[in-house]
């Protein structure tokens, strides 16, 4: 599987480790038209290195010139910054906007352990908020609460003036079988912010030349889903038309928490499925999650339209199920 790139967390917490100091730099509230949403971090060290973002590239320079200033004082802050509509064209936009960024010395402000703690869940797949003062920074961790932030992926300022900050595992497809939807499938999905994993045990279907640098399984489904692990960041999407290899599948999925389940086939073939999975012993109850056939109904032909019908279902589901 691609290895997600180190996050600001996981590098502050390594700088801070090595006495190199380290603040983290957080987008708290936008207006406008803002380079980076809400969430969007930085990190930056004791001796000018910085890693991320919180505007694209209008304000870092003077976001790492405070958090260097913090690093030393020990002290969180809280910045503003107007980003002029000739600098967010300059990275994009139409037009400016205006950011709030919090910086937050490590150690001093946010402790090394709710860091660490931070660190461990989000490798552990934890969903977990961090909870700050808006000011000055400094906050503890809860998995609980904030369900529809953590839905919507949606950090931000709460009516009480606490920060909420949404640290979701990353999106995981996991695609069964390695057809032509799935070659546009695949890429699609990566590029919304999915983390793909191809599952057939037919090495001809999922070879490096049909899935260049992709994680390709060859097992069968009901063993490889068990194995990748599955949760509620996961999608599920059965491509093979295949009684054989689907069905397995969906033994796995349907027990699961997985928060997405396409089946590919028609309105008849669905029917059979359901059928076959009642005699299985699902409930109606467990196989109504079954999106089938998959995909929104756009009039989508071609593999690659089919494609953008799933994805656009997929996130559909993710964002507007309650």
């Amino acid at each position: 599987m691609r290895q997600e790139l180190e996050g600001a967390p996981e590098l502050a917490l390594d700088w801070f480790r090595a006495g190199r100091g380290a603040a983290l730099a957080t987008v708290v509230e936008t207006w406008g038209s803002a380079p980076r949403r809400t969430g969007a971090q930085m990190v930056v060290s004791g001796d000018g290195q910085i890693e991320g973002s919180v505007s694209g590239g209008c304000v870092e320079g003077a976001v790492m010139v405070e958090a260097m200033d913090a690093i030393e004082s020990g002290k969180g802050t809280l910045l503003e910054f107007g980003v002029s509509d000739g600098d967010a064209f300059a990275v994009g936009l139409a037009c400016g906007g205006t950011i709030k960024v919090l910086v937050e010395p490590v150690g001093a402000v946010l402790t090394e352990d709710v860091l660490s703690e931070l660190v461990e869940a989000r490798a552990a797949r934890k969903a977990v908020a961090y909870i700050a003062n808006v000011d000055t920074g400094g906050g503890t961790l809860t998995e609980t609460g904030f369900a529809d932030r953590f839905r919507m992926d949606r950090s931000g300022v709460e009516e009480d003036g606490r920060f909420v900050a949404i640290h979701n595992p990353p999106l995981r497809l996991v695609v069964v079988g390695a057809v032509h939807i799935a070659q546009a499938l695949v890429p699609m999905a990566r590029l919304a912010g999915f983390d793909p994993i191809i599952v057939d045990p037919r090495a001809a279907f999922g070879s490096e030349a049909r899935f260049p640098g992709e994680t390709v399984v060859e097992e069968w489904p009901d063993e490889a889903l068990q194995n990748v692990g599955i949760d509620a960041r996961t999608a599920i999407v059965l491509l093979t038309h295949d009684p054989k290899l689907d069905d397995p599948a969906l033994h796995i999925a349907l027990k699961s928490g997985v928060f997405y389940i396409g089946a590919l086939g028609s309105k008849r073939t669905h029917a059979k499925r359901v059928e076959r999975l009642q005699d299985a012993g699902h409930s109606d109850q467990a196989i109504v999650r079954i999106h089938g056939p998959v995909g929104l109904d756009i009039g989508a032909a071609s593999p690659s339209e089919i494609a953008v019908s799933i994805l656009a279902e997929m996130l559909t589901v993710l964002r507007k199920s309650t």
